[in-house]
């Protein structure tokens, strides 16, 4: 079905289907598919595959199903290790504040600190997740189909 032929598009037909024209339209789409075959060989198709797609069941996996963790060894090493990282830092920094109150001092070592400790550790987790994206890349399905 050409549109330069027909005033009507896959998705006014659709809209037709699903009932949600205006009265007029719809009128309009129901006079027209009376005389055009073409229209109604495409409406009767969108029909099946409406009806198929209804009919289609589709199975939820189990949670377990849904594991995000790491997939390979290094892709571990680098997200736990990122992890370790960031947790000592956050510790680190709340005894170095702790410390710093106490001794009422004041030190410019600490932005050095805030800044390499959640650079590095942030660094390796999302490292950690471009290693897993590398490896499971030969094996996607999806890496050739363009947008």
């Amino acid at each position: 079905m050409s549109e330069t032929r027909h005033e009507f598009n896959e998705a006014l037909l659709s809209g037709y289907l699903d009932g949600e024209l205006t009265q007029g339209d719809e009128q309009r789409v129901r006079v027209h598919l009376e005389g055009c075959a073409d229209c109604g060989s495409v409406i009767n198709e969108l029909r099946r595959l409406r009806e198929a797609t209804m009919n289609t069941e589709f199975q939820v996996p189990e949670d377990t199903q849904w594991d995000e963790t790491p997939r390979g060894a290094l892709s571990r090493l680098l997200h736990n290790f990122g992890w370790l990282i960031a947790g000592l830092w956050v510790l680190g920094i709340a005894a170095y504040l702790v410390w710093q109150v106490a001794t009422d001092s004041e030190s410019v070592q600490f932005e050095g600190m805030l800044g390499f400790g959640i650079i590095l550790a942030f660094g390796l987790i999302i490292a950690s997740a471009f290693v897993d994206r590398l490896k499971t890349r030969k094996n996607d399905p999806y890496r050739k189909v363009l947008k």
